[in-house]
Parts: structure tokens; sequence; C-alpha cells
């Protein structure tokens, strides 16, 4: 799944605020049945690199990938695990689309 999002921001701004809110953006996500955790996170330079971990029920997948950020652009490029069995990449990048907006406002 991959979301690009436009900012207006200096990227150092957009770094702070993904860092600081990263977790968040994961919690109480309208339509995900699923409870997402953040496993680590780390930054290189501008692209930090993540690990979560989804939990449904008795089954639990690794959601791994990356976020970059450019001097005009966010992008999130991650792998759903099984996670793309029960939520569509499609409707998970409208529901994170929407919380990442959320956050660059």
């Amino acid at each position: 799944m991959k979301v690009t999002l436009e900012h207006h921001r200096t990227k150092k701004q957009v770094i702070e605020a993904v860092d600081k809110s990263f977790g968040d953006l994961f919690k109480g996500v309208e339509g995900l049945p699923v409870k997402i955790g953040v496993k680590e996170k780390s930054w290189q330079g501008s692209t930090m690199i993540f690990a979560l971990t989804a939990k449904m029920g008795l089954l639990s997948t690794p959601i791994t990938g990356t976020v970059e950020v450019t001097d005009t652009e966010l992008i999130i490029d991650a792998d759903l695990g099984m996670l793309n069995r029960f939520v569509s990449d499609e409707t998970a990048q409208q529901m994170l689309g929407r919380k990442i907006k959320g956050l660059l406002n």
C-alpha cells in the first residue's frame, strides 16, 4: 500500500509531526477491525522505517514499511501482510490518508 500526500510545511516540521504522532495515526482508525501497535521505528535521514503489529482476535500479522518526507510530499509505503485479506489497499489508503491530512493541517 502506498499513500502520497502533498504538504506545505518545512521538511523538519513534517518529520517532527510524524515522529511525535506516529503511534496515534493507527489508534482508533475507523473501519479497521484490528488493534495496531508500534513495535519499532527509526529514522535514517528523512525516511522513517517502521514495524507494526496488527491484531484481530487471535490472529496477528506484521506490518512493515517506510515514511519518506520530501520537500513537498509525505510518502508512506507499507506491506500490510495478512491484513490485506480483511482490508483492501484502497480502504487503508483512504483511512490513513484522512488521518495524515489532519496531522499536516
